[in-house]
């Protein structure tokens, strides 16, 4: 009996830590991006604002690593909650390459209670978490924390 509550339990743990690092975002041309849609690659949810300048800052270089890398997948969750319109104005102007979702607290929470902008969130290949950056992230960081991690499959 004790066994078989220990197993249940293990399984109830599991269940739940899959559920917490689990997202479900609609982006803004209508498609789902699931964590799960991405096994096998490095996947960075990035939220940012139109008003943040780190948050603009480092846009390019995102652009620049979901161009050239295509063991990485980024989303980007605006989090201009009121202005919808503000950010595909901006992502247009800027040719922002990337998936972008029209986030708010409800979307975020999926991941965690999103406090400061910009935030990252790291995925490993197998959809595990892998690292949280609080503040602006750079190729250059991005790069290097990828290296260190991964088998260097990039392209």
């Amino acid at each position: 009996m004790k066994h078989s509550t220990n197993l249940l339990l293990g399984a109830l743990a599991l269940l739940l830590s899959f559920n917490v690092q689990a997202f479900r975002f609609q982006d803004t041309t209508g498609k789902i991006h699931q964590l799960s849609d991405y096994k096998g690659r490095w996947v960075l949810v990035n939220f940012w604002a139109t008003w943040c300048p780190p948050c603009l800052k480092e846009i390019p270089d995102l652009m620049a690593i979901y161009e050239q890398r295509k063991d990485v997948m980024i989303i980007g969750v605006a989090m201009d909650i009121d202005d919808p319109q503000t950010v595909l104005d901006f992502v247009r102007s800027k040719a922002i390459n990337y998936p972008i979702v029209l986030g708010n607290r409800v979307i975020a929470s999926q991941l965690d209670d999103v406090s400061l902008l910009p935030s990252t969130y790291f995925y490993d290949p197998d959809g595990n978490p892998a690292a949280r950056q609080m503040g602006i992230v750079s190729r250059e960081s991005i790069e290097a924390f990828l290296n260190t991690k991964s088998t260097g499959n990039s392209r």
